[in-house]
């Protein structure tokens, strides 16, 4: 496969070629960061959730993630870690203190987890909540953090812990605030298309192991373990991959204003997307990410929302020559999404 096939392929496996009442990339989760955030990602796919269709939990890499209400039994399966070693990798720099303790990562996420729900009986801040576990648990759980001048329990676990406790986030609240999920439960297995390494396929495929645990923070042996059968190797250039299914590559026509943490472009083979180094570093810098503006399933350049007052005004940085009348439409999507009026572009 070429590279314009891979990428082909990706806008079409993810809907942004086309208008979805239910958007498919709900099935991995729809990271909410930034303004233009989950619900952004859903409107340029043409889905427009009703009010408590979604909820929003800590998920992959502890990022705030949206999902379809009715699959959260399947949801929690999918995202729980498969071992204690993967539990370890996930929850970075906490595995060591609770493995001097004898602690089992597992373990420790159940307890954290446990702890939470006794506290949580009514909505409650992060900040509250996080002050309440504290005290419930013992040393190996906490660390002193420099910004908060303060001990608390480590951040990965705390995110990680809170779904296993049956909680989910209050959409459009900062600090968070966290409630139980009415009626929660979870899958005694997770239904394959919820199953991370097939979704990560069939959305961003085709796809190495390496990518996968990329994505999920996992060891690259636990993702090797569960490679599904079904997998079919293909070339991607020189490179071996895997796919899932038949492989649609014909060539897509659409514009479309990427948020910056649009799942298109959390793709874990960066090169591929973005060959140019220094376009990579404009894409995605260690803070205040750009949106990317796609454009026949190709990445055409970065774009930045200017506001002001009730105006909008959005800067483009082109990689190739795009034509105004193109993303003006998605401009005024954009605007009419954020309640304002758009005013027009300026270049980078």
């Amino acid at each position: 496969m070429t590279r314009a096939e891979v990428l082909a392929f990706r806008t079409r496996a993810q809907q942004l070629d086309q208008d979805k009442t239910d958007a498919a990339v709900l099935d991995l989760g729809v990271q909410d960061t930034g303004p233009d955030g989950a619900l952004w990602a859903l409107e340029i796919r043409g889905t427009r959730p009703h009010d408590g269709e979604l909820s929003m939990l800590w998920t992959v890499r502890g990022a705030p993630h949206f999902y379809r209400r009715r699959d959260l039994p399947g949801i929690a399966a999918a995202v729980a870690p498969w071992s204690d070693a993967d539990a370890a990798k996930r929850i970075f720099d906490a595995a060591k203190p609770l493995k001097a303790a004898g602690i089992g990562p597992l373990d420790a996420l159940d307890a954290i987890a446990a702890a939470m729900r006794s506290v949580v009986t009514r909505p409650t801040s992060k900040g509250d909540l996080s002050t309440a576990v504290t005290k419930l648990l013992d040393e190996p759980y906490k660390r002193f953090c420099r910004p908060c001048n303060a001990i608390h329990l480590y951040e990965q676990p705390f995110r990680l812990a809170a779904l296993r406790a049956g909680l989910e986030l209050q959409p459009g609240t900062s600090p968070p605030i966290l409630q139980r999920i009415p009626g929660f439960k979870v899958a005694k297995q997770a239904p394959e298309r919820f199953q991370i390494i097939h979704a990560y396929l069939r959305m961003l495929g085709p796809a190495t192991p390496k990518h996968v645990a990329d994505y999920l923070d996992a060891p690259v042996a636990e993702v090797k373990a569960r490679w599904p059968e079904a997998a079919v190797e293909v070339k991607v250039g020189s490179e071996k991959r895997w796919a899932l299914g038949d492989l649609d590559t014909a060539p897509v026509k659409t514009t479309r204003l990427l948020g910056p943490y649009d799942l298109f472009v959390q793709a874990k083979d960066r090169p591929l997307l973005v060959a140019d180094p220094v376009r990579a570093k404009a894409l995605w810098p260690v803070l205040g990410r750009p949106g990317a503006v796609l454009v026949d399933g190709d990445l055409a350049g970065l774009w930045r929302p200017r506001k002001v007052g009730s105006k909008l005004r959005i800067q483009i940085d082109r990689w190739s020559p795009v034509p105004v009348k193109r993303l003006e439409p998605e401009a005024e999507r954009l605007a009419a999404f954020r309640g304002v009026t758009f005013a027009g572009f300026t270049e980078a």
